[in-house]
């Protein structure tokens, strides 16, 4: 008989993740320059956005310790990383295109303040429509959740995403857009992920 070696026991990412992922959430100032859910700066291009939201689990019960990472393009449709190679569009220096945010624990809502990214030419020569890629965990989440938010006004750009059509069900291409609305003279894009039950967002394996 064959010995197996036995496997390693796992657990999910809380309920310390804070503390080292975004310990300022948590109470800590122990880095020196803290991740933030605000990307931008006095001189990044772009329209600033706000987009905000809450994670539910499989009861409807918003999640109220869930951190969430974004990364996108600048308003050029541009990363601000060595493989993009997208020559013909410019580089914003004041946009790193990356945060990180927690849920508040009392309401659950989430939030970043960023810039309205621009349309991505994929590897494959074919355009993806404006959108951010989310990732996602929290406690009783084994594996971090990949998901994207496309943008309720950008219709006929989401119509042609090569990504969005990957979806077979045209109703659960739904779950991956932020609705647009007005706050005041702020412009704020809601986005509800929903971890699973008849409204369970759109995740993708990466």
């Amino acid at each position: 008989m064959k010995d197996y070696l036995a496997e390693t026991a796992s657990q999910t990412a809380g309920p310390y993740v804070h503390i080292g992922l975004a310990p300022q959430a948590a109470g800590f100032n122990i880095f020196e320059k803290n991740f933030s859910h605000v990307l931008t700066h006095s001189h990044t291009q772009g329209e600033r956005i706000i987009v905000e939201g809450r994670v539910f689990d499989g009861s409807g019960t918003p999640v109220r310790d869930v951190l969430l990472e974004v990364w996108q393009a600048n308003a050029a449709g541009r990363y601000n990383h060595p493989a993009d190679q997208q020559s013909n569009k410019e580089l914003d220096e004041d946009f790193r295109g990356w945060g990180r945010t927690c849920s508040d624990f009392d309401s659950g809502v989430w939030r970043f303040d960023t810039i309205k990214p621009g349309a991505v030419t994929g590897r494959d020569g074919r355009t993806m429509a404006p959108h951010l890629n989310l990732w996602i965990v929290a406690r009783g989440i084994n594996i971090g959740l990949n998901t994207r938010m496309y943008f309720s006004d950008e219709q006929a750009a989401n119509e042609s995403d090569p990504v969005l059509n990957l979806i077979e069900w045209e109703v659960r291409r739904n779950t991956l857009i932020g609705k647009r609305s007005m706050r005041g003279n702020e412009v704020v894009y809601t986005f509800d992920v929903y971890l699973q039950g008849e409204r369970e967002t759109v995740f993708f394996d990466l």
